[in-house]
């Protein structure tokens, strides 16, 4: 609010007014009118009042209304903990001034408007209505008047020109809001307010700088400048000039220039009672400047060796010396001839970084100068034959800052610090087969850094394949043997290793790898030159020729017919050599009316020819014979089939031996498995008469067989019979004679006693390995097996008659 004259007053601790529905629901919120900062009524944004307005006095009527005829009433808010100095009835919208207005008691009393936006809106009723807010920000400083549009700033928040001098504020101008096209919609609009402040002196200026320190030195004279302070006023919108003075500590030797801040000498150096002056100077602040007086600095570092000063120092030495070895062979002294601060410098190389350093880097007056090795990679005779650096001395804290530089030279002498390296660690090569002997394959390079002999290469190969190639000793290249030609059908690809070495054994390896490039130098060949084939009308035969390329397409045959008879009946495929009938031809009766001959023969001339350049060919004459198909078994039906392609055929035959091999072991088994649990011996009880006591026992002999004559290695020699053999047929051989019974038990009966029959238990083992025998034998399939299988059959059938006899 603004206070009209006598007096300027502003108003505050008044929080906007409102007004709200009395009725309990509403679909749009009442508003103020607004009539203008002139006006008496309205919305209170903008009025004027006198100071001396008695209390008591009406100074407003708040005025609105609500969109939909409701009864509305209005209100005030203050600030909590502010004075209240007006009231207003609730339902009239009377303010009544209730406390009296003191200019000089308060002057800021409310937050002054900033600025007043204003919207329009063309609609009328609620939708006409315009209400404002503020888009939230976490660091809003403002507010502002919903109805009337008025900004200000937030109760409790300050603006500081010194922390931000500009404020970007948006304003929402929102409509009651409507129906439209039967929807309700409210309707908004947006402006930005930038607010720029007005700098307020509130900020004292400081000293920009500190701390200050000037020099006096032995050649100034009376005015001369020591220093210049600076301050520096805070309030910068709106600066207020700034004044300087000494307050004390200056012996009446120094003065300050009030507006510029300089301070001046008034007297000579020689008059000076102190080394150390502390000066305050102040204009709103206090700041202590230091003036120290010193000595002139008249004079430079320099270097000197053992003769005198010099400006260039150089040694002679081996590279790659160890980190960390000082370089003896530098005998180097620095010095400054002034005293104390003048004589402060610092020792620094300028070179190749990091290779070497100086000791001591800081030095007062004099010292002894260290070089040391820092990086020994760094002494490289191969990177160069000279190292150059320099060496500077450079005051410190000095205002001159005088300096000295010497030149550093290390000539270095070179060692076999390195192995020849090759260019690269493959070299590939491709040579066409059948080339000269002494033919050029590929040069290698290596290199080696050293100088003299050490940097010499010579080059050997090795590994496998390496014979059937040469190489150059120094120049690197390699050649194929004179003695050689190279052949891609035998091989076609070499690798071997080549190495390079210096003159004390030091070498380096490289991989080569040759490929010998195949050359169309052989000719297609046919097996034969005249074929016989079969042809079953409907199924094709094939003819075959090779090519000895070792590559594409030197290799890669193609198949043609030259000539045939009958002409315009066959077929070929050019990939394959497959040969076919023309499919016109599909019976016997066919080809008996192209042909006369009872046979059916056909002959044709088959061309071979590769793909190389120059291609070569070769023909092959191909007599065929036409048959018709049959129908054959299963297993012919399959030969026939496999007759072009005999490894299938193989693996099909080899198929079916292992199934019946595998057929033949499970018998074998199940046979073994049967015989090892019968080949025990079982008792069997057995009625035994008693025979008398003066006949012989039965006593059996086996046979002895004799292999005196491979021939007769089968016939029987009985040695009961005593007969020899003669060269006549050989006669039947007798049967052999039972085994003896055991005898019989002493008889303990008396002779008119009959004789019982006495049980005995009685068994027979089977051989284990019969099994295995009988396989044997039948694997054998000869004749001698046969009669050895009968002769112990007939001997085991005998031994069975004769133990029955005795039961």
């Amino acid at each position: 609010f603004t206070v009209s004259p006598p007096a300027s007053l502003h108003l505050g601790n008044l929080e906007p007014v409102y007004l709200f529905s009395h009725k309990g629901q509403s679909d749009y919120a009442p508003y103020f009118y607004d009539n203008g900062p002139s006006s008496t009524n309205g919305n209170m944004a903008l009025f004027s009042i006198s100071e001396d307005t008695p209390v008591g006095t009406q100074v407003y009527i708040l005025s609105g209304r609500d969109p939909e005829g409701d009864p509305v009433r209005y209100g005030l808010t203050f600030e909590k903990g502010s004075k209240e100095y007006f009231r207003v009835d609730s339902k009239s919208g009377n303010v009544t001034l209730i406390q009296e207005l003191d200019r000089e008691v308060s002057l800021l009393m409310r937050l002054f408007s900033i600025y007043r936006v204003q919207a329009t809106d063309k609609d009328i009723g609620s939708g006409g209505s315009v209400s404002y807010y503020l888009q939230t920000s976490p660091f809003a400083k403002f507010t502002i008047d919903g109805h009337s549009g008025i900004l200000r700033v937030k109760p409790g928040e300050t603006l500081d020109y010194e922390t931000t001098p500009t404020h970007f504020v948006t304003v929402v101008a929102k409509d009651g809001g409507g129906k439209y096209k039967g929807k309700h919609q409210v309707l908004t609009s947006t402006a930005t307010i930038t607010i720029n402040l007005i700098d307020a002196q509130d900020m004292p200026p400081s000293f920009i700088g500190t701390p200050y320190f000037g020099y006096v030195y032995e050649v100034s004279v009376p005015g001369s400048e020591i220093f210049t302070v600076y301050a520096k006023d805070g309030d910068q919108g709106n600066p207020n000039p700034i004044h300087y003075s000494i307050m004390n500590g200056s012996d009446g030797v120094f003065d300050i220039n009030g507006t510029s801040g300089c301070i001046t000498l008034t007297t000579y150096p020689s008059l000076l009672k102190n080394e150390l002056y502390e000066i305050k100077v102040k204009d709103y602040d206090i700041t202590m400047v230091t003036v120290r007086v010193v000595d002139l600095n008249n004079h430079p570092p320099t270097f000197y060796g053992e003769n005198g000063p010099q400006s260039k120092f150089e040694v002679t030495m081996y590279e790659h010396p160890p980190a960390g070895e000082i370089l003896r062979g530098f005998k180097i002294t620095v010095n400054d001839s002034d005293q104390g601060a003048n004589a402060k410098f610092k020792l620094r190389l300028v070179g190749p970084s990091r290779v070497l350093r100086v000791v001591p880097q800081t030095v007062l007056n004099e010292a002894q100068v260290t070089i040391i090795v820092e990086d020994t990679s760094g002494i490289d005779y191969e990177k160069g034959p000279t190292l150059s650096f320099k060496l500077l001395a450079v005051e410190i804290d000095t205002p001159e800052r005088f300096s000295a530089t010497a030149d550093i030279v290390i000539n270095l002498l070179d060692t076999n610090d390195n192995i020849p390296k090759f260019t690269s660690e493959y070299y590939i090569a491709r040579v066409p087969e059948n080339s000269p002997g002494g033919s050029s394959v590929v040069s290698v390079t290596a290199n080696d850094p050293d100088s003299g002999p050490w940097g010499e290469v010579k080059y050997t190969i090795y590994g496998s394949g390496s014979d059937l190639f040469t190489i150059h000793p120094s120049s690197g290249l390699i050649s194929t043997q004179p003695w050689t030609t190279l052949d891609a059908e035998v091989r076609s690809k070499y690798n071997f290793y080549v190495k390079a070495e210096d003159s004390e054994g030091k070498y380096s390896l490289a991989e080569a790898f040759v490929t010998v490039l195949d050359m169309n130098d052989h000719p297609p060949e046919f097996d034969e030159k005249l074929l016989e084939k079969t042809m079953i009308i409907g199924t094709p035969v094939r003819v075959e020729a090779m090519d000895e390329d070792a590559e594409s397409p030197n290799n890669v045959i193609e198949y043609s017919i030259m000539t045939a008879d009958p002409d315009n009946a066959f077929d070929i495929n050019a990939n394959t050599g497959e040969i076919k009938l023309k499919p016109y031809i599909k019976s016997m009766e066919i080809v008996q009316n192209i042909t006369k001959q009872k046979d059916c023969k056909w002959s044709l001339v088959v061309q071979a020819r590769d793909r190389g350049s120059p291609s070569f060919s070769t023909t092959a004459v191909v007599n065929i014979d036409i048959t018709e198909a049959v129908r054959p078994g299963p297993m012919a039906a399959f030969l026939l089939k496999s007759r072009d392609n005999p490894m299938k055929a193989l693996a099909m035959v080899t198929v079916i031996i292992s199934i019946l091999v595998g057929v033949t072991v499970l018998i074998s088994t199940a046979l073994y498995m049967r015989n090892s649990k019968s080949n025990r011996i079982m008792p069997t009880r057995r009625i035994i008469k008693r025979r008398p006591r003066d006949q012989p026992p039965w006593t059996f002999r086996m046979p002895t067989i004799t292999f005196n004559d491979p021939a007769e290695k089968f016939l029987i020699d009985n040695p009961e019979s005593g007969r020899q053999r003669t060269s006549s047929p050989r006669p039947k051989p007798p049967p052999p004679s039972a085994p003896s019974l055991p005898p019989p038990p002493p008889s303990n009966t008396r002779p008119s006693e009959r004789p019982r029959a006495v049980p005995t238990i009685s068994g027979a083992l089977a051989s284990k390995g019969s099994k295995k025998a009988k396989s044997s034998r039948r694997k054998e399939g000869n004749m001698s097996s046969a009669l050895v299988s009968e002769l112990k059959m007939k001997l085991e059938q005998k031994i069975i008659e004769s133990n029955q006899g005795y039961c």
